[in-house]
């Protein structure tokens, strides 16, 4: 099996955190289960999306903030906080607490650009100023300077029984240097070097100077690390969808290779107006996935992974799919089990 230069150094897994609506409740359960199981199996990181108007975890601050109660160890990141939908300001006040909280072991990641369905939602969002809001890297750049503890009034001191910081409380001084960024554009891979920001790859990428998913991938990470102040030690995570079924019954074979089969034609070819290319899914033995990841120039060149789990699957299903993760292809891929 061809090798990396290095070891597989950080193992985690990125859940969407799916529920019913009509009872929330269970869903959000199983979402802290599955990350409790992560921290038992020795995963480093578990992460969560974010999903607004929809059946997927809308508050990822607080679901964390939650988790950081129910362990110790693992580290907790958001992939991705849209911050069209916040601001930045009280977004920094979330994220030091939830830090505070878990004992620095967070890891905010964060994208830019305008709301989905922004048109129909704006009214609601941003009543009076939807048409001046900047959805762009300014809004980023808010947020890592009132993480870094940059001044957000020129007032401070005691009025009365109430004593006022300048600068946004409670401050978590390593949190600054764990802020990631969701990118999947050339220019975002530069920008977030530029800032010292970390950098999350997933699945998905703007089919800009090729239609070659691997070759533009690659391209993201070198030119991220061109431009951070770290160079080639600059941090990336690359998230990719991954299915082992080592230990899989016929049954959830069958359903998970449905499932990327129901998929695959989405990579054919860019979609839609901001030609976005998809990565496969990639199901079957770990020894397999472990070949065709290897074959994958950008992962050749990273240590860290946030392995995807797929939508709409049941709790069961994401306890075999972790369980053959941390078990098995994580050692394949060079980092032995902790289980």
């Amino acid at each position: 099996m061809p090798q990396t230069s290095q070891p597989l150094r950080k193992l985690g897994f990125l859940t969407i955190g799916l529920f019913d609506g009509d009872n929330p409740r269970a869903g959000h359960e199983s979402t802290l289960a599955v990350i409790e199981l992560g921290e038992r199996l020795g995963f480093d990181s578990a992460w969560v999306r974010h999903r607004h108007l929809q059946y997927g975890i809308s508050s990822p601050t607080a679901v964390l903030a939650a988790a950081t109660q129910r362990t110790s160890r693992i580290e907790l990141g958001t992939a991705v906080i849209p911050l069209g939908w916040e601001n930045p300001l009280r977004l920094a006040e979330d994220l030091s607490t939830v830090d505070i909280l878990s004992g620095g072991r967070l890891n905010p990641g964060v994208s830019v650009g305008p709301p989905t369905h922004y048109d129909r939602v704006k009214d609601a969002l941003y009543p009076g100023t939807a048409d001046e809001e900047d959805f762009g890297y300014g809004r980023v750049r808010r947020l890592l300077d009132f993480v870094r503890g940059e001044p957000v009034t020129d007032f401070s001191g005691t009025e009365g029984f109430e004593t006022y910081s300048e600068r946004v409380q409670p401050h978590s001084p390593g949190l600054g240097r764990r802020m990631w960024y969701g990118g999947a554009s050339l220019r975002s891979a530069r920008w977030a070097g530029e800032q010292g920001m970390n950098f999350l790859t997933s699945s998905v990428v703007r089919a800009e100077e090729s239609e070659d998913f691997a070759a533009i991938q690659l391209s993201h990470v070198r030119e991220f690390r061109a431009h951070h102040p770290d160079g080639d030690r600059g941090r990336v995570s690359q998230g990719l969808v991954v299915v082992p079924t080592d230990s899989a019954t016929p049954g959830q074979r069958a359903k998970y290779e449905e499932y990327a089969r129901k998929r695959l034609p989405r990579t054919a070819a860019p979609q839609g107006p901001g030609r976005m290319l998809f990565a496969r899914d990639l199901v079957g033995t770990s020894d397999r996935i472990a070949e065709q990841l290897y074959a994958l120039p950008a992962f050749r060149e990273i240590d860290e992974v946030a392995f995807a789990l797929p939508f709409a699957f049941d709790h069961e299903d994401y306890v075999q799919i972790l369980t053959d993760i941390a078990t098995r292809l994580g050692p394949a891929l060079g980092r032995p089990s902790t289980v």
